[in-house]
């Protein structure tokens, strides 16, 4: 159902809404509290001056309202509590002049000024707490939605009627002594104590997770049973010439995860194989290789990017690899001309291409294939389910390789990953060096830029990361505007300084990212977009301000775009203060022990990037946290499956429809 059925939501709220992604009343109620305050009442007279206090009591005298300036004004009044007077000062909320009235029973929270006697008020419900501890759920806000007017929407939602049903079945619930599904989301929202609110929560955090498994399940059983799978017959002589050739020698680690994906190939039985491996370990060869074999086998391949500068890069590494080879490779993006376009999407259609390479743009309606038989995505969650599944639906059923640079432990990745076969890269291409990581305060900032000029006088380039575009919002932290002017300062007289951000066009962008790598700059000052991919063998060291506004896989991430050479290279970190969490960076280059680090200190959140991933799109389970509890819902959604598709239950067509809603989002 559609937000504006709810009483009070309108066109402006519904577009509010749409920023915290919320666009449906079952959305709406999935919304669920980050956090819950309990409000209990206060024994003021064991209170210090300074500390929090809630108490509740009744309006005494008429509230006085006082502007002191223009941007300043405040209410003052007394309440009655416990045979004793406090005084009330609330300032610049003046909507609740009219509700106080004398006599009115109110609640006040705020903090007390003892020497005073005195509330300087930060909120006040009209209600009194009668001694019994209230449970108030707190939510994530967008500006224009407060967390009161988000929680009184919910609660008109589920106190009418609501069409949510789970997928979890009786015979289970029964075993985990669960209550109804509409009790749990009641009692989320609107807790009556704290043992029902525990209850709760860990009845909902098994529905998600078990609701996620059964879906893998049962695709993994979709892919099992394909019946349109194509197998090829791989020409290894020629694969095995064509690894030869390179111009650098596989690892142990690439010949295996090669083997593993040309396996997948050669069966009747589409591949569905996640290839995750560190920064720099050399994973877009291996699906060059799958390309090649694939082409040998005379069917087409895309290779999906999530930027253009990472979609051209690949373009042109492909056409140095394929170099004397009879391969006809084109690049699509949004740059792409019209014309060039309509020749393309002709030359797709009649299989004159065989391996198109882009963003997003290959997957619009007029890109048309003759014969696709391998889908390519580079870092994969970067793009959600519906994109990447859009790309698969271009073909009757194709091989599908994703590939991933955030590294994920390899439990978890095959409980996450459930329906996806997982090949992982850990060694380094040979002559690679461990990028060498410090961490600096601000105040060591002269020692940063003396490194940055070593670099610089030795002709290398240098990456500078700042975390916003510009910093209207929080004069803290270093924006790329602010940061180039800096660069230039320090070394604008001596050295080429650049910049690059999300907010630019693709032609500045391509041009500023090929003037860096034709080393036309010196200094490219950058958001995190040049986080994934980006390769520039002469740049040498990355600086990172305000470094603790990045998840560490992220920080791992960055720190990997330099170390693509021989070329001994640094990050270097700065941030206000030191965090213990970026001195783990600093002793530690293993990309699957970080997001191990970060998968159990941070949650899965920050590996994937929760709405945009598509493939954690949890609520309020957490993986890392409820590992354990993931484990048993896997088991018992294999169990469900099971019985679900030999008709041994009966009574959940519902569940049943919408599992058939994923037969072509494997």
């Amino acid at each position: 159902m559609q937000l504006d059925t709810i009483s009070g939501i309108g066109p402006k709220t519904v577009e509010l809404f749409k920023k915290l992604s919320i666009t449906t009343k079952e959305e709406l109620i999935k919304f669920y509290p980050y956090k819950y305050e309990i409000l209990k009442k206060s024994d003021f007279r064991s209170l210090s001056n300074g500390d929090k206090i809630i108490i509740d009591g009744i309006i005494e005298g008429q509230p006085m309202l006082i502007y002191l300036h223009k941007n300043l004004k405040k209410i003052i009044f007394r309440i009655s509590t416990d045979k004793t007077i406090l005084n009330v000062t609330i300032y610049n909320q003046t909507y609740l002049y009219d509700s106080l009235k004398y006599g009115k029973e109110v609640t006040v929270i705020g903090k007390f000024d003892k020497v005073k006697n005195t509330i300087i008020a930060s909120d006040i419900r009209f209600e009194l707490l009668n001694g019994t501890p209230k449970i108030e759920a707190k939510y994530h806000t967008t500006n224009g939605l407060s967390s009161k007017t988000i929680a009184k929407f919910i609660n008109t939602a589920i106190d009418g009627e609501f069409d949510l049903k789970s997928f979890v079945p009786k015979y289970i619930a029964d075993k985990y002594y669960f209550d109804s599904y509409k009790w749990a989301i009641y009692q989320i929202h609107k807790p009556m104590d704290v043992i029902s609110l525990k209850h709760a929560r860990q009845q909902l955090k098994y529905d998600e997770l078990f609701t996620y498994l059964l879906k893998i399940s049962y695709m993994k059983r979709k892919i099992v049973e394909d019946k349109f799978a194509i197998s090829r017959k791989i020409n290894k002589s020629q694969i095995n010439k064509f690894i030869k050739n390179l111009p650098f020698e596989l690892t142990e680690d690439q010949i295996k995860a090669t083997e593993e994906i040309l396996q997948d190939m050669s069966k009747k039985k589409r591949m569905n194989r996640l290839l995750q491996g560190d920064v720099g370990s050399g994973k877009t060869v291996i699906a060059f290789i799958a390309i090649y074999a694939n082409y040998l086998a005379s069917y087409q391949s895309a290779f999906m990017a999530p930027t253009e500068i990472l979609a051209k890069q690949h373009y042109e590494e492909a056409l140095k690899l394929f170099e004397g080879i009879d391969i006809k490779i084109e690049l699509l993006t949004s740059s792409t001309t019209k014309k060039k376009k309509e020749i393309i999407l002709k030359g797709l259609e009649n299989n004159e291409i065989d391996l198109i390479i882009g963003t997003q743009s290959l997957i619009q309606n007029n890109v048309i294939f003759n014969n696709l038989a391998l889908v390519i995505t580079d870092e994969q969650h970067r793009f959600g389910v519906n994109q990447r599944n859009n790309l698969k639906e271009k073909a009757i059923s194709p091989d599908v390789l994703s590939m991933s640079a955030t590294p994920i432990p390899r439990t978890y990745a095959l409980t996450i990953y459930g329906d996806m076969d997982v090949s992982n890269i850990k060694t380094k291409p040979v002559g690679r060096k461990e990028v060498i990581t410090y961490f600096k305060t601000e105040k060591e900032m002269t020692d940063v830029l003396n490194m940055m000029k070593i670099e610089l006088d030795n002709k290398h380039q240098i990456y500078v990361i700042a975390p916003m575009i510009d910093n209207e919002e929080d004069e803290e932290l270093m924006s790329v505007n602010k940061m180039e002017k800096k660069m230039n300062y320090a070394f604008g007289r001596l050295f080429k300084i650049g910049s690059i951000h999300g907010k630019m066009d693709s032609k500045e962008k391509e041009k500023t990212m090929n003037d860096f790598t034709n080393h036309k700059l010196d200094i490219l000052v950058s958001t995190t977009v040049i986080e994934v991919g980006v390769n520039v063998a002469n740049a040498s060291m990355i600086v990172i301000f305000n470094a603790n506004m990045f998840g560490l896989s992220t920080l791992h991430q960055l720190r990997g775009r330099v170390g693509r050479s021989d070329i001994q290279s640094y990050c270097i970190m700065v941030a206000d203060k030191p965090y213990k969490r970026l001195e783990m960076l600093q002793d530690c280059n293993d990309g699957f022990a970080i997001s191990q680090y970060d998968f159990e200190n941070r949650g899965e959140g920050d590996l994937f990037g929760r709405r945009q991933s598509g493939i954690m799109s949890f609520n309020i389970a957490n993986v890392s946290k409820d590992y354990k509890m993931m484990l048993k819902a896997k088991e018992d959604a294999e169990d469900f499956i099971d019985k679900l598709l030999n008709n041994k239950i009966e009574g959940y067509d519902y569940v049943l429809d919408e599992l058939h809603k994923l037969d072509n989002l494997e």
